[in-house]
């Protein structure tokens, strides 16, 4: 429908029905839930099996080490080795942590800032900024926030972000860094083109201790048969001799357990021998005990695709659910991206509607991420990105969340164009 053509008098027509169903849901009382990129529970129960007692035998990993005890500061050597896989990188530049990826780069900020990376502490150069590409993850934002960071938003297309804008801001020395998830990028699904990679790797920043936060969170989590691919940074890296740049991170939050996964780290050597002295007065070691257990659970990384095979199964059906809804009810009046693969869909509703539309669904009973929240400091210039999940609701529920969803965004966009019409 394109409601910028109808008439005034058949927009207030369709208002009142709008009304008159959005009441029908409030009456209801419900309580759905669209915000957050959780597992469901039939996903988590995919991994039960990784909690039987029997998987770990006699608690020693390969070396012989008891994994119950302390030692092995970066990690065992096996479960090294399964990361390496997952990432493409030579185990010897990867070290293990606890279960959080974004507790790794909340760290290693903190690192820098005390620290220093590789240089000044980045605490006594003044005002610092940081690039981030949008719309992106809320919470990257919030650390960058905590420390202090100025937040520079680089706008994202359909092959990542504008790679001219990043090479642009990277000659200024107060720029730190970029914080990103390139392949199927939260919230737009967007993975990065060889292309823009390629010019990551290339780039010349004017501070020498620039780095590139690569969380690689979605790496294998698919949606269709024919995966998105995204090119090795340290390979790229590698022929511009630009690895010092680049951390990546991953785990397996939406793998196994978001609680109780395990989170991997790879860098340059370079990277790695500073971040192993520090983590030496730190921790003396992480959850080893988890480590073997995943190991031991998945295998290897066809053990792992064979798993996520499964995860696929229950999404798509979710996904699509969504995505119909949208189809069918908010053609010509908002636009949305078809992901490959990741945990969100990014729905573009009308300028200057995606806070009401959020308030409405909230007097609904349908909870979202909040307006602004894909933009630093919660501020979307244009009020029109919302990041829907549509992971956790049970598939009846979903149905009806996404139902209520169509009904408030068209609700907005009428209520708003009513209003400029009669300015």
């Amino acid at each position: 429908m394109n409601l910028a053509s109808c008439t005034t008098e058949q927009l207030k027509a369709r208002l009142a029905e709008l009304n008159d169903r959005h009441a029908a849901y409030e009456a209801l009382g419900l309580s759905l839930n669209m915000a957050r990129g959780k597992p469901g529970r039939l996903q988590l129960n995919l991994c039960n099996g990784m909690l039987d007692p029997a998987l770990l035998g006699d608690f020693l990993a390969s070396d012989g080490t008891e994994t119950r005890n302390y030692g092995v500061l970066d990690g065992i050597p096996e479960c090294k080795q399964l990361f390496a896989e997952l990432m493409g990188v030579d185990p010897a530049l990867v070290v293990i942590f606890g279960n959080s990826s974004l507790c790794i780069m909340y760290d290693l900020i903190a690192q820098y800032m005390q620290f220093g990376a590789g240089g000044t502490p980045w605490n006594q150069q003044g005002k610092l900024k940081f690039l981030c590409p949008v719309p992106g993850y809320d919470r990257h934002f919030a650390i960058l926030e905590q420390f202090g960071f100025e937040m520079i938003p680089i706008p994202m297309d359909e092959n990542g972000p504008d790679m001219d804008a990043v090479e642009a801001w990277a000659q200024d020395p107060s720029v730190k860094g970029l914080i990103c998830v390139p392949m199927y990028s939260n919230p737009t699904g967007v993975t990065f083109s060889d292309d823009v990679v390629r010019r990551f790797a290339a780039l010349r920043p004017a501070a020498k201790d620039f780095r590139v936060f690569w969380d690689n969170a979605y790496c294998v989590h698919h949606l269709t048969d024919t995966p998105d691919h995204l090119m090795n940074i340290f390979d790229a890296a590698r022929a511009y001799g630009t690895e010092d740049h680049f951390i990546e991170v991953v785990s397996t939050s939406k793998i196994s357990f978001p609680g109780a996964g395990v989170a991997a780290m790879a860098a340059s050597p370079a990277n790695i021998a500073a971040v192993k002295a520090r983590m030496k007065v730190q921790i003396i070691s992480h959850d080893k005990v988890n480590q073997l257990r995943h190991v031991r659970y998945f295998k290897n990384l066809a053990g792992i695709l064979e798993h996520m095979e499964k995860h696929r199964a229950l999404l798509v059906p979710s996904f699509n659910a969504v995505l119909d809804a949208f189809e069918e009810n908010l053609t010509g009046i908002a636009s949305w991206t078809k992901p490959n693969g990741g945990y969100f869909i990014s729905l573009d509703v009308p300028e200057g509607c995606a806070k009401r539309t959020v308030a409405l669904c909230k007097a609904a009973g349908v909870t979202l991420t909040g307006a602004g929240a894909t933009y630093p400091h919660g501020k979307d210039p244009a009020d029109r990105n919302i990041r829907i999940a549509p992971s956790f609701p049970q598939q009846d529920e979903l149905c009806k969340a996404a139902e209520i969803l169509c009904v408030c965004v068209e609700k907005a966009a009428i209520e708003k164009i009513l209003s400029a019409r009669s300015e």
